[in-house]
């Protein structure tokens, strides 16, 4: 089943930032209190709900207390960003993320709860949403549409193993991704080789479409004795 997804306000970063998890295959729910902004995304999420997200009620019934993550993308108005980050946090939702204009702002989200606290430039939303259920996924850059760059933590288990062995050889491997560069402390390594053993503490620099970029973040979790099994 798909991971579950709300976020609230629909401006540029929300918008943003909700599309992609739907691109992404997670079930989105997008509220706002404008008609006309929930209107233009109904065909385009999940779930488009226009309410007013300060009231715990209608929270409630929207079912936010079963959601893995709540984002409070709420842009100008202060006030109604705080309510709704102390109200999701009342509710029990597992993870919330809140929109900062300014650093008291930032300094009072952190006090009343909130797991993450973001200053969102323009395009944030998309690089957030690649990195959000995913741990081992440090961060995320949209080179052109459709592809990108991701760095990438490989898992514990990887250690000792080579890039065949865990099927990131290149193009041809079975995840039709490169690993362009390996962050090795000062010595970064540039186009690594496929038998290049992986070191505890490597940060992989992985570009590819972005659909062969989610299809290598999901598996990132077990890697098989069976070198042919790679990371599922």
């Amino acid at each position: 089943m798909p991971k579950q997804a709300a976020v609230i306000g629909m401006g540029r970063f929300g918008a943003s930032l909700a599309r992609e998890l739907y691109q992404m295959g997670y079930d989105v729910l997008a509220i706002d209190k404008d008609e006309q902004v929930t209107q233009d995304l109904t065909d385009q999420l999940t779930y488009v709900v226009r309410s007013n997200a300060t009231s715990e009620s209608v929270l409630r019934e929207l079912g936010l207390a079963n959601y893995d993550l709540a984002v409070v993308a709420i842009g100008t108005d202060i006030q109604a960003s705080i309510m709704t980050t102390l109200l999701l946090k009342t509710l029990g939702v597992k993870e919330v993320i809140a929109r900062a204009n300014n650093a008291l702002h930032a300094q009072t989200l952190d006090r009343i709860g909130a797991d993450k606290v973001l200053f969102p430039e323009n395009e944030a939303g998309i690089r957030l949403a690649h990195t959000l259920f995913n741990p081992d996924v440090l961060e995320y850059l949209e080179m052109v549409p459709n592809f990108g760059l991701s760095k990438v933590r490989p898992p514990e288990h990887a250690i000792g193993r080579t890039l065949e062995e865990i099927g990131l050889a290149g193009t041809r491997d079975r995840y039709g991704v490169t690993v362009v560069a390996i962050q090795r402390g000062r010595e970064p390594v540039l186009l690594p080789a496929k038998d290049e053993e992986i070191l505890k503490g490597d940060i992989f620099f992985v570009a590819g479409s972005d659909e062969l970029l989610d299809r290598l973040r999901r598996p990132m979790r077990t890697v098989q004795t069976n070198p042919k099994e790679t990371l599922t």
